[in-house]
């Protein structure tokens, strides 16, 4: 076992297969496939989509990049109450809205917006896990290996980008889905949380990177920025 979730080879295949049929379905929801009940929009059709396209994504990039750390776990499923909490309630608000204030999902352009920023979110984070390759890890490391080094390069280089280009990514396509969804309250507490998450998160990773790595990391913790808004 890990975690929750049985690490087997046919609970990786049986969770893979379920988000793939939620995909499908997401997909051709949001390409008007699935047009005749209120409440299925392109809106909550491309949530759908993105949501498990996400997470496929996430196991996906770490087998094929990171196969040692790899598990079912890998798929982030088993990411705590709170973060299913939240999905719940953008689809919660999205539902109600959409059934009582109607005119309030009506801004093509918001939902627009926020596409762009899931589809970039998503690749700011994936091709970051690709990069760093047996150097990521979904879970913070308090102890130096042998193998681990310092990725300063690639998409980790440029100051038009960020030196946590997985968490500035995710940070986007979670803000970008509530866009898409036009969740204005969602969109608020969605913020609020990933930066009170990430601003802990990073404190504590960057100390130890800082242990790891001396003044190489600080020199480019100095040069170039998270990109996350008030996170320095």
């Amino acid at each position: 076992m890990s975690g929750n979730l049985p690490n087997t080879p046919l609970a990786a295949a049986t969770i893979a297969f379920l988000l793939g049929s939620v995909f499908c379905f997401g997909l051709l929801t949001f390409l008007g496939g699935f047009s005749l009940w209120w409440w299925t929009t392109y809106q909550l059709g491309f949530f759908i989509a993105a949501w498990s396209a996400f997470h496929f994504g996430e196991f996906a990039v770490t087998a094929g990049w990171n196969l040692e750390k790899c598990s079912v776990e890998s798929f982030l499923l088993d990411n705590g109450s709170m973060y299913h909490i939240a999905n719940g309630s953008a689809v919660l608000e999205y539902i109600v809205t959409l059934y009582f204030i109607p005119s309030f999902k009506t801004r093509a352009w918001v939902s627009i917006l926020g596409m762009i920023m899931v589809l970039l979110g998503q690749f700011m984070r994936s091709a970051a896990m690709i990069h760093a390759s047996t150097n990521f890890s979904h879970s913070l490391a308090f102890r130096r290996l042998e193998s681990h080094r310092l990725v300063t390069d690639g998409i980790y280089a440029y100051v038009a980008l960020c030196r946590h280009p997985s968490y500035a990514g995710f940070f986007y396509w979670a803000l970008g889905t509530q866009l898409v969804l036009q969740n204005s309250v969602c969109f608020v507490l969605y913020f609020i949380l990933l930066w009170r998450f990430f601003y802990s998160r990073t404190r504590t990773e960057e100390r130890m990177l800082v242990k790891f790595f001396g003044d190489d990391y600080v020199k480019y913790r100095d040069r170039v920025g998270t990109k996350i808004p008030f996170i320095p």
